[in-house]
Order: structure tokens, then sequence, then C-alpha cells
């Protein structure tokens, strides 16, 4: 990774939104339900599972947070309908949450109750700092209710973390571990790669020895490498955990997993709002990003639309 693709990284907002994209496509299924689809088809051929997250988040309106309700639950049917091995993931933010609580619960409990229906799971994501107390308050209060297909995420890079999971104990949690990628105050958050990389491998050991089910979700070879002497440590079986990794990030490694007989599950991300998404798996590895600077230069002559 060079300084110029931190640089590029960083600069990303300023460059043209059909140039982002000619990059970006490989992190996102599609803009429509129906790609969706097609890329969890191809991963199940692939021997992988999927998550699949409608994108939009932070709206700021009732009617916003209406139609992303009724398009998880759109995706919640296309899962059931296609018999895809899926589940679907939800930002509380998506449905209400950054800009009243009570829709958001309400608009929660509908997606739960349809997934109940059909027999699905649903994830909680974790967003960034001002809505993780409230994302964890509204899982308890979801599972309080008698809903217990759901699950949620919890951040390594944050020090609150580990009593977050102690506190969850209680409930049996399906966790879904990840570094964590916003761009938190260093009061509340660790800042250095190897400080993070430590919190995560002490956070996996935690969420095992509490008995909760951990979906291990980084790219990171340190980290995979950690969780697989763990795996064989203490004897997991693959109900008590999985590795996850993000649409169009290290295919080579997903699949070594796969063939080695660990189960995969991949985020795959679909729908209009893509811009914001990609921008953060840009800026999240600037390797990458540095592609967007260089494709501006081999266009050849293509018509920017």
């Amino acid at each position: 990774m060079s300084l110029l693709d931190t640089i590029i990284a960083r600069s990303l907002p300023f460059v043209p939104k059909p140039i982002v994209r000619r990059v970006a496509w490989r992190y996102i299924a599609g803009t429509t339900l129906d790609d969706a689809v097609r890329t969890v088809q191809q991963l199940q051929q692939q021997g992988a599972t999927a998550t699949i997250d409608a994108l939009g988040e932070f709206v700021t309106t009732f009617e916003q947070a209406e139609r992303e309700t009724q398009q998880a639950l759109r995706t919640l049917d296309a899962i059931a309908t296609y018999g895809l091995p899926a589940y679907l993931s939800v930002k509380l933010t998506s449905i209400g949450l950054s800009f009243d609580r009570q829709v958001a619960k309400e608009n929660l409990q509908r997606i739960l109750e349809h997934a109940r229906q059909l027999g699905l799971f649903v994830r909680l994501d974790m967003e960034n700092s001002p809505y993780t107390t409230a994302t964890l308050d509204l899982y308890r209060t979801m599972r309080e209710e008698g809903f217990d297909n759901i699950g949620v995420v919890i951040q390594a890079y944050l020090y609150r973390s580990e009593q977050d999971i102690r506190d969850l104990a209680f409930y049996r949690a399906d966790i879904r571990l990840c570094k964590g990628i916003y761009n938190e105050d260093a009061s509340i958050a660790i800042k250095d790669r190897e400080g993070i990389r430590q919190n995560y491998r002490k956070l996996l050991r935690l969420i095992v020895d509490l008995g909760m089910r951990v979906r291990i979700a980084t790219h990171d070879d340190a980290l995979i490498t950690d969780a697989e002497r763990l795996i064989a440590e203490r004897k997991l079986s693959p109900d008590q955990y999985e590795f996850q990794m993000l649409l169009g990030v290290r295919e080579q490694k997903r699949q070594e997993l796969i063939s080695r007989g660990y189960p995969v599950r991949v985020y795959v991300p679909y729908g209009e709002d893509w811009y914001g998404y990609s921008l953060r798996r840009l800026k999240e590895n600037p390797q990458i990003a540095g592609h967007v600077f260089r494709a501006l230069f081999h266009l050849n002559g293509d018509r920017i639309q």
C-alpha cells in the first residue's frame, strides 16, 4: 500500500461518481433485488452462504424508512421464494433510528415477524458510535419480546466491546465480530492496527468461552490464522462459528477456506444507494482505491454517463 493510494482514498468524494462505480462495482451485487438473488446463487455454487443487505442508511423521513422496510420485507420474500442459503442484514438507521427510535422499533418488529413466519434470520448491522447503545438496546428488546431469529454485530476497535459481549451472554447471542470501519474518536476506539488485532483475538475467545455463536468477519490473514487455531483447539463444530467476508474482497482466500471445509458467508449488498457504501469500502482498502485513480487514465475512449 503506497502513500499515494492512501491520499487517493481520502480524496474519493471528489472523484467523478462513474469512475468510483467502475472500480467499486466488484463490492456490489447490483442495484436490484434480482441482482442480489443471482449473486447469492452464484456464491451457492461456489460453496458459500450469504447475508443480503438492501443498501440504505441514515434516512431522515417516515416515507424513506417505510420504503426501506418494504425493501427488507421483499428481500426476505426473495430468500424464501428462491430457497437461498442466506439471511437479511439490516441497518437500523435505514428503518428510522436516525430520527425516531419508536419508528425503528416498530419497523424492526415487522421485519422480524415476517422473517419468523418464513423461518429466516435477521442480523442487525452495527453502525457508528452514536447508534451503538441504541442498536444493542433494540436487540435486547426484541429478544425479550420473544424473537430469537436475530443476531448482532460487535466491533473490535471499540473499548466498550468487551463489556457489551459480557452483557450479551445472557441472551446467548449470535455475534458477528468485525474490526470496525467508522472513523471513531481515540477516546472510545483503538486506533492502531495491532491494538485492534489484539483486541479482536481477545474478544473472539471471550465469545466462544461464554458459549455464544461467533461469526468471524475479517480478511486479515493474521486473524484468520488465529481463528483457525482456536477452532482446532476448542474443537468447534460448524454450527458454533463461520467465517464471513465481503463480496469482491479476497475471493481466492474465501475459496481456500471453503475448500478446507470451513463454513463461509459472504456479505452481499445491493441497491441504488451503492455510492456511500462503496466509498467506505474503498477508504478501508486504499490499495483498491488506487485503482480508481488509475482508471481515470484508462477509459479507452468510453463516454462517462
